[in-house]
């Protein structure tokens, strides 16, 4: 399984900044030290160019973000101040995606960005932590190709991937699948293909209901030939923005039934790790690395068979 990485490429943040951009580079020491035993194939990936970005957003905002030009407003929204390195990283993990769901539907059937699920990004303004939207970058990059006709977007973040949506908003093409926490971040939500909301402190037992029920409908509505699945781990009970109550093995268990369901449904799957804000950077780093190891264990079986 390839399992693509830019935590080269690293944001200059303050030292008090709530961005866990730490979790990044641990995540790939710990992917590397079994890589031969998963069967992991760690790539960096290359930068998604302006034309790749320019499928999702509006040229203007592509070249003002690029040269630097996003006003005091903006940045605030981003959350990150602007530089060129911001902008590097976001090309960069835009183009993690694009790989990954490329080599899936080339045969691969399943690929990781470990990075990657910034769907707070909108067509013409980045927020919350997101530049520009890697799911949507990927999905058009894979439609433009001829690889893929339908995608869909299992986004499983605590926080509803409102930049995605607003994207998808008319394209029916892409089907976009959102379970979130109800009074999470964004206050002002837009409209998924399908929304599921969670009420505050939704342990394991509910939250994998939901899923169970959801997952169906979205796969089914969705009529797709690859998905890509966003692997927050910011549904934990120790997420500092998270609000859900979620233990190690429940998430674990999340991505199992997302894994199970794509192979039964013999969808290419993208994987990307999309938020985490635990106080301690480790646990963040257990819960992406728990998925990647779960991906890897999928494809072994997918290519066993």
């Amino acid at each position: 399984m390839r399992a693509y990485y830019c935590h080269r490429f690293v944001l200059p943040l303050p030292p008090e900044h709530r961005f866990p951009m730490a979790k990044y580079a641990l995540l790939h020491v710990r992917v590397a030290a079994v890589a031969d035993t998963a069967g992991i194939e760690l790539i960096e990936p290359g930068p998604a160019s302006d034309g790749d970005l320019c499928r999702a957003h509006t040229a203007d905002y592509v070249r003002r973000a690029c040269q630097g030009e996003l006003d005091a407003t903006e940045q605030r929204k981003i959350g990150f101040p602007w530089s060129p390195a911001m902008i590097e990283r976001s090309r960069r993990s835009s183009g993690a995606t694009m790989a990954a769901l490329e080599h899936a539907l080339r045969g691969g059937r399943v690929a990781v960005n470990l990075a990657g699920g910034t769907h707070h990004a909108f067509a013409d303004h980045g927020a919350g932590y997101c530049v520009f939207n890697d799911s949507i970058v990927a999905a058009r990059h894979a439609q433009a190709g001829g690889l893929a006709r339908r995608v869909l977007v299992i986004d499983l973040d605590v926080h509803q991937g409102n930049g995605t949506a607003s994207i998808a908003r008319d394209d029916a093409s892409i089907y976009t699948f959102s379970l979130h926490g109800e009074r999470n971040y964004p206050a002002l939500k837009e409209r998924s293909d399908l929304d599921v909301e969670l009420p505050d402190g939704c342990d394991d037992a509910h939250y994998l209901q939901a899923l169970a029920q959801h997952l169906p409908q979205a796969l089914a509505a969705a009529d797709a030939d690859a998905a890509i699945y966003l692997a927050g781990a910011d549904p934990y009970v120790g997420d500092r923005l998270g609000r859900l109550a979620l233990s190690k093995a429940g998430l674990a268990e999340r991505d199992q039934m997302v894994l199970d369901a794509c192979v039964r449904h013999d969808l290419p799957l993208a994987i990307s790790m999309a938020g985490g804000y635990a106080a301690d950077v480790a646990d963040i780093v257990d819960i992406h690395y728990a998925t990647v190891l779960a991906a890897a264990a999928c494809a072994r079986r997918v290519a066993a068979v």
